[in-house]
């Protein structure tokens, strides 16, 4: 998968677009309490994203691959259902 756009939303949360069209929502959340994510607490820094079109990056080095955002994103959501709340997982 090949990453087009990512966006920071809300709560931790990106807005993913694929190169080919699909979209989703992945929740950063979960990883805060690890040392490489921590700083992204703070939003602007959680807003510093780079988009790598096969990873993103935060200034502070932390990453994720797109299989990764892949595997655990809601594809096909409805955006403005989901803005400004986490994801429901289990």
């Amino acid at each position: 998968m090949k990453l087009a756009e990512v966006v920071p939303r809300d709560n931790y949360v990106l807005y993913v677009v694929t190169e080919d069209g699909k979209t989703g929502l992945f929740d950063v959340a979960p990883y805060l309490d690890s040392e490489a994510f921590a700083p992204l607490k703070n939003r602007s820094e959680f807003e510093r994203i780079h988009n790598g079109e096969y990873f993103v990056e935060w200034d502070c080095g932390a990453d994720l691959s797109a299989d990764t955002i892949e595997a655990k994103w809601r594809s096909g959501v409805d955006v403005s259902a989901e803005q400004g709340g986490h994801l429901g997982r289990s």
